[in-house]
């Protein structure tokens, strides 16, 4: 019997597939997403809103990092501490200088202040419509989601392709549900009761 490792690391293959597919079909999914995020209301005045750095394809949230800071929410983007520890969100706004960190993605400079996010639009490989995220492995959104949501309300947003969703992403007991997901197609409230 597979171990549960072993079964989301087979499923993480299946999940790069299936975003790269819809990469190819949509390059330009972001736009719409923007659009569905930003008329869904899902979000209030001047919250503080992570998001993240595209890496390859990605649905890339720029035009929305944009967007949201031009209508006045604080911008913060993660900031990687290591493995096992989970991530600090630096401020963000257009034109900051930002520096090269692992994997290839970029972050904010030690000199710009680090805030708690209301809102987390979070990276994903796949989704399922009972709230869970397959995300990269190495537990960091799971890890800043648990820890914030000890401190005070956050809602996370899941941004991906509709092409991510699966029937049911494998979970474990680390792993912390969204309370959505966009698409260039729409939001999909996630309903708690169907966790």
């Amino acid at each position: 019997m597979p171990s549960l490792d072993e079964k989301k690391r087979l499923q993480r293959i299946q999940a790069k597939q299936q975003r790269a597919k819809a990469f190819a079909l949509n390059p330009q999914a972001g736009e719409q997403v923007c659009q569905q995020l930003l008329n869904s209301k899902k979000l209030k005045t001047n919250q503080i809103v992570a998001v993240y750095w595209p890496l390859g394809d990605e649905l890339d949230p720029m035009l929305l990092l944009n967007r949201l800071h031009e209508s006045g929410h604080q911008i913060v983007l993660p900031v990687m501490l290591g493995a096992g520890k989970p991530l600090l969100f630096r401020t963000w706004a257009p034109n900051d200088r930002l520096k090269v960190a692992q994997f290839g993605t970029y972050e904010p400079c030690e000199d710009k202040p680090a805030l708690k996010p209301d809102v987390i639009l979070a990276p994903l490989l796949a989704f399922d419509r009972h709230g869970y995220r397959l995300g990269y492995g190495g537990g960091f959104y799971d890890r800043t989601i648990e820890n914030l949501r000890q401190t005070k309300s956050v809602s996370v947003f899941g941004v991906a392709y509709a092409g991510q969703e699966m029937n049911q992403v494998i979970k474990g007991p680390f792993d912390q549900p969204l309370d959505a997901v966009v698409t260039e197609l729409g939001v999909i409230s996630i309903d708690p009761q169907l966790r």
